[in-house]
């Protein structure tokens, strides 16, 4: 029995090994490891050897930062030469010597006393300096933190009024280099100066060490994952180019199973493109160029540190800059696509009955249409994002590397708006978790629609979005917070302004059900022409154009600095969204029934269909993938327009490369394996022998169609999301969808039949 105990106990050690382990080694930079190299000991030896070899000691001065270039343009950072620092790997005098890059806030504000007859403070309040100069230093580094707030980052955000001097407030980031064995007071005041003695005073923000980045469990989850991935692929592809091209066999006879992850049969779904009647074309130029103006606003967004400062925030706040600061809208426009898209596509195809008792498949296959992509998204933060890269500034990304490691579930279940807003993995998923919401709230409405009464149809819709929209009017009413992401006179809000109403599922749905109900507009007249005379096109023209006009008009007003009007504010907050879907879904209708001219012309070229297709994946992609680069930065970034557009299209060019590499391995296979469970289920419930009731088996055999139309629609609705730049609802017409899901039937290409 002796073995069997020492058994247990070496298992309930190895148990408490690993929750401990796990606790402390499970985070993108190991703090652990950061700790225990301090030694005050070995670092007085090293840096006696430093002092004593002068090409040593240049080397850590060197790495080091100097007084920030551009401190009048409102330059305050120098990050010194971070892998300069790191690269310090010397064993002298029996002992390794290295180099740790240590980043420190250094106040503007200084009492410095210097070995003079008097002591020499420096106040910079008492500074004769621009005074414009200064506010606008203190203005950009509130808009820096509210930017990144946008983006699910809360931790730099502060709630500072800043009622004195702004000088008073300036802090230098500087980069600092010193021995790994050291804390920064105790090497600055060895190697530099004693900072304790003349009052110096900094704050030691992180520090860095080589191979500070430890091998997690999710590490070995990502390897094993995509190891099997890549697996599948290779074994998929090969056999169906030995099955196509060296045994030369009829293709209608091949195994979809085995077929499911080739990228020879994947490629060519994702690159054939047909022309269904009653495809909604205007949609692909639509989702593209929303998606761009997603991707380029972030690209404004998402730099960490400017040289120039003062010239960005000039810039940001004036009228030039309106094409960037209306850029959150666009998030509208998937929301209301989505909603069109899932009406149009379904109302012709479905009953209440037979939804009803499809509404299992409904919610499955919405899930499986919108969440692997998202998981992959997922998986690289965790992991991928955190290794493949590195640099001064890497603390951003390392925090969410932790919280993708903590709450992937809540990404996962498209809930993280609702329950960790302030921990959000993949932080701009925040619209697929309210895309997703609202469809799974969705058939309360989609049950009348589907009765076949337009009575009961178009009291269902408008009595949704009426809900809707009264609901969240008392609600922005009684919030009462700011009514835009950019509101200099209301910086100190922007946390509330987020969490209460940004990010909040009842006031941002409201474009959703308008577009339902434009979607059941389109729906009516799907096979016939809209006719209107021309003077009241003209006039929706006249009202979509004039909505517009006023949210821009409007962003104008909010981001002057005397702007201070709660009413208008939260008439805008309540109304602006819906009013701007209602204007887009009119333009949808326009180009639908030719009432649009070179409008409809333009978004409809097929330049825009490929691109449209893989806009999800660029939204769920772009941004990770933004943000690391952006923090490997070595220097900080000179800003100007041009330069931010030719830094987009580097960011657009490897969004589409990685969207289409994981659609083509990860998303188009899913949907494969995904509707051969749908028609395998279908097998299993149909009756070995017919029933003898003629009208239970057609009522059997409308539930089978409804379940298959069910994965062809929402393949249209969920193309909307991957043709877009935020999200998971931008529409995609039928024929795109379903040629993203392979094999099922629609092709009219032999070479990929319909499942058998």
């Amino acid at each position: 029995m002796g073995y069997k105990a020492g058994l247990v106990l070496f298992l309930v050690s190895l148990i408490n090994y690993d929750v401990c382990a796990k606790e402390l080694r499970n985070t993108a930079i190991d703090k652990t490891l950061l700790e225990e190299v301090i030694d005050a000991e070995e670092c007085d030896r090293q840096i006696n050897v430093i002092k004593s070899n002068s090409m040593l000691l240049f080397q850590f001065l060197d790495a080091g930062a100097r007084v920030p270039k551009g401190i009048l343009t409102g330059n305050m950072v120098d990050l010194g030469n971070y892998h300069q620092c790191l690269g310090i790997n010397l064993q002298l005098e029996q002992m390794h010597i290295q180099g740790k890059y240590c980043s420190i806030l250094v106040p503007f504000s200084q009492n410095i006393a210097l070995p003079l007859p008097s002591s020499l403070p420096f106040d910079p309040s008492a500074l004769r300096i621009d005074e414009e100069t200064a506010v606008q230093i203190d203005e950009f580094n509130m808009r820096r933190k509210k930017m990144r707030v946008l983006s699910g980052d809360f931790d730099d955000f502060e709630d500072d009024l800043r009622s004195t001097h702004p000088l008073a407030h300036a802090v230098f980031r500087l980069g600092v280099c010193v021995p790994k064995p050291c804390t920064t007071e105790q090497a600055m005041t060895s190697l530099i100066f004693n900072a304790t003695e003349i009052g110096f005073r900094y704050t030691e923000s992180y520090c860095r060490l080589l191979g500070d980045k430890p091998f997690v469990p999710a590490n070995v989850v990502a390897i094993t994952i995509f190891a099997c991935l890549g697996f599948l692929t290779l074994v998929s592809t090969s056999y169906d180019v030995f099955y196509r091209f060296v045994f030369k066999k009829d293709v209608k006879q091949q195994s979809v199973l085995c077929r499911s992850f080739s990228v020879y049969t994947n490629g060519k779904i994702l690159s054939t493109f047909s022309s269904n009647p009653g495809n909604l074309k205007c949609l692909d130029g639509i989702r593209t160029l929303a998606m761009v103006w997603v991707v380029i606003g972030h690209c404004f967004q998402t730099e960490p540190f400017i040289a120039n400062p003062i010239d960005s925030n000039v810039w940001m706040i004036s009228g030039k800059a309106l094409w960037i600061t209306i850029a959150p809208m666009t998030v509208d426009t998937f929301f209301t696509l989505g909603g069109i898209l899932l009406v149009y596509t379904t109302a012709a195809k479905m009953k209440q009955g037979t939804f009803l008792r499809s509404l299992h498949w409904f919610y499955l296959n919405r899930f499986m249409r919108v969440t692997p992509l998202l998981a992959v998204a997922v998986l690289l933060q965790a992991t991928y994002y955190n290794t493949v890269v590195d640099g001064p500034h890497w603390v951003q990304v390392s925090e969410w590397t932790d919280r993708c490691r903590n709450n992937w579930w809540s990404t996962i279940f498209h809930v993280q708006n609702i329950v960790n807003p302030r921990s959000m993995c993949v932080p701009h998923s925040w619209y697929v978790a309210i895309d997703f919401q609202v469809y799974v709230l969705s058939p309360i409405i989609l049950y009348w629609v589907f009765s076949g009464k337009k009575h009961l149809a178009w009291t269902a819709l408008l009595a949704g979005l009426l809900s809707v929209i009264v609901a969240s009017t008392i609600f922005v009413f009684h919030i009462e917070v700011a009514a835009g992401t950019l509101v200099p006179s209301r910086f100190e809000e922007m946390w509330d302004y987020l969490a209460l109403y940004y990010f909040n599922t009842l006031t941002r749905a409201s474009p959703f059900f308008v577009g339902l109900l434009f979607g059941y507009v389109l729906h009516l007249y799907r096979k016939e022409k809209m006719q209107l005379p021309w003077f009241i096109a003209i006039f929706f023209w006249l009202c979509a154009v004039g909505v517009v006009a006023g949210i821009v008009y409007f962003t104008y007003c909010i981001k002057q600095f005397e702007w201070d009007n709660q009413v208008w504010d939260n008439i805008m907050n309540s109304f602006m969204r819906p009013a701007y879907a209602v204007a887009l879904s009119w333009m949808i209708i326009a180009c639908v029934h030719g009432y649009a001219g070179p409008i409809n012309w333009l978004l409809s070229l097929d330049m825009w269909r490929m691109p449209a297709r893989l806009t999800y994946g660029i939204y769920v992609f772009h941004f990770g993938l933004m943000t690391s680069l952006n923090a490997a930065m070595l220097t900080p970034f000179y800003f100007s327009v041009p330069r931010v557009v030719f830094k987009f299209l580097a960011h657009m060019t490897l969004a589409i490369l990685v969207s289409y590499f994981f659609t083509l391995l990860v998303d188009t296979p899913v949907s494969v394996l995904f509707k051969l469970l749908m028609d395998a289920a279908a097998k299993k419930n149909k009756p070995a022998t017919k029933d003898n009731n003629p009208e239970l088996n057609k009522e059997n055999a409308k539930i089978e169609d409804v379940k298959r139309d069910l994965n062809k629609v929402d393949a249209n609705h969920v193309n909307d999301i991957d043709n877009e730049s935020v999200p998971v609802s931008s529409g995609v017409q039928e024929e795109p969808n379903v040629v993203r899901i392979a094999d099922t039937g629609v092709h009219t290409d032999d070479s990929v039949p319909e499942t058998k």
